[in-house]
C-alpha cells in the first residue's frame, strides 16, 4: 500500500519512481502558440489519483523557460485552484504579460479535461553583474550522515531528516520546523530542469512542518480525519542553481489557523550557497461529513 502524506505526496512502498523518470515527465511538449502539454505520471498503488501540485509547477518552470529561451526562471507563484488527476495530460496556456530585452512575465493557466486546476506567474530575466551581495546562512544543523533516513522512495533520490525519526507520527513533538537532506543521483546540469527539480520537494514537508508543533495532529491522519492540500507555493531561485551532492531544505512554520497555515523555507548546499528561497500556504482543516462517504482513496 501506498503512503500520503499531508502534502499530498505519494511514498508507495515498492516503487516505480525514479529521478530519471521524474526529469523525463518534467518535460514538456509544444501544443501550438504558448501552449504546451505534460503527461501527469504513475499512478499510486493505492489508487489515489492526484497529481502533486510541485509536478505542474516544475513543468511549468521548463515550459516557460523554453517560451523564453535565453531567459533564467527567477521566481514562481503558483495557486492551486483544484485537484489534477493521474490520467489525461496537463494543458498549459502561457500569457505572456511582458517580454523585454532583460525582464520577461507569464501567467501560466494549467487545465485538465477543460477545467483549470492552477494559475502560475512566472517572472525570467537574464542575470546581471552583482552590485551588492549577501544571503543567508546555512543553517547550522546535523550533517546528513547523523541525520534520520525518511521513508520517501524513489530510485536516485535519498531524504534524511534532522532530529526527526517519523515526520507522520502525531507523537513525536517539537518546534514547528523541520530541516531534510536530499541526495539525488542524476543532479540536472541545465538550468531549467535543476530549478525544476529544486521546486518539486518545496511542497512536501510544509504541513508536516506545521502539524510537528501540535501533540495529538500529524500527517499520517492527513485524508482521514483532518482534510489538508498545499494551496499555494512561491519559489524564487538565486542565481546560480547548481549543487553536486546533498542540499538541505529548511522548513519555518510562522503561523496556523482559521484552516490554513504559513511555511517559509530555504534550499542550501552542504557547503552554504543558497540556491532558492520558497513559501507554502497549506490548508488544515477538519474533515467534512461529507468527505467521509467518500473512500479514503478518492479523497482530496
Amino acid at each position: 500500500m501506498a503512503e500520503t502524506t499531508a502534502d499530498g505526496i505519494e511514498t508507495p512502498a515498492s516503487t516505480d519512481w525514479s529521478v530519471n523518470g521524474l526529469l523525463d515527465l518534467f518535460a514538456v511538449t509544444a501544443d501550438g502558440p504558448d501552449r504546451f502539454t505534460a503527461a501527469t505520471g504513475l499512478a499510486g498503488a493505492d489508487e489515489r489519483q492526484v497529481v502533486e501540485g510541485t509536478q505542474l509547477l516544475a513543468q511549468a518552470i521548463v515550459g516557460v523557460a523554453q517560451r523564453f529561451g535565453g531567459k533564467s526562471i527567477r521566481s514562481v507563484h503558483a495557486v492551486f485552484t483544484r485537484a489534477a488527476l493521474v490520467g489525461p495530460p496537463a494543458e498549459f496556456s502561457v500569457d505572456v504579460v511582458h517580454e523585454g530585452r532583460s525582464m520577461a512575465t507569464a501567467v501560466v493557466s494549467v487545465e485538465q479535461d477543460g477545467r483549470r486546476c492552477a494559475t502560475m506567474t512566472v517572472l525570467a530575466d537574464v542575470p546581471s553583474q552583482d552590485v551588492i551581495t549577501h544571503h543567508l546562512p546555512r543553517p547550522d544543523v546535523a550533517a546528513p550522515a547523523a541525520a534520520n533516513p525518511c521513508h520517501m522512495p524513489m530510485i536516485g533520490r535519498e531524504v534524511r531528516l534532522v532530529d526527526v525519526l517519523d515526520v507522520n507520527s502525531p507523537d513525536e513533538v517539537g518546534p514547528p520546523e523541520l530541516y531534510a537532506w536530499l541526495h539525488y543521483d542524476p543532479t540536472p546540469t541545465r538550468d531549467d530542469l535543476a530549478k525544476a527539480l529544486i521546486a518539486y520537494f518545496t511542497g512536501h514537508l510544509g504541513i508536516s512542518t506545521t502539524m510537528r508543533a501540535h501533540a495529538g495532529i500529524g500527517t499520517s491522519q492527513a485524508h482521514l480525519t483532518v482534510s489538508t492540500a498545499p494551496m499555494t507555493v512561491t519559489v524564487s531561485f538565486h542565481e546560480p542553481v547548481r549543487w553536486d551532492g546533498w542540499i538541505l531544505y529548511s522548513h519555518e512554520s510562522t503561523q496556523v489557523g482559521a484552516g490554513m497555515s504559513y511555511v517559509r523555507g530555504t534550499v542550501h548546499t552542504e557547503s552554504g550557497a543558497l540556491l532558492a528561497s520558497f513559501a507554502q500556504d497549506g490548508l488544515i482543516r477538519p474533515l467534512r461529513t461529507s468527505d467521509t462517504r467518500i473512500g479514503e482513496q478518492a479523497r482530496l
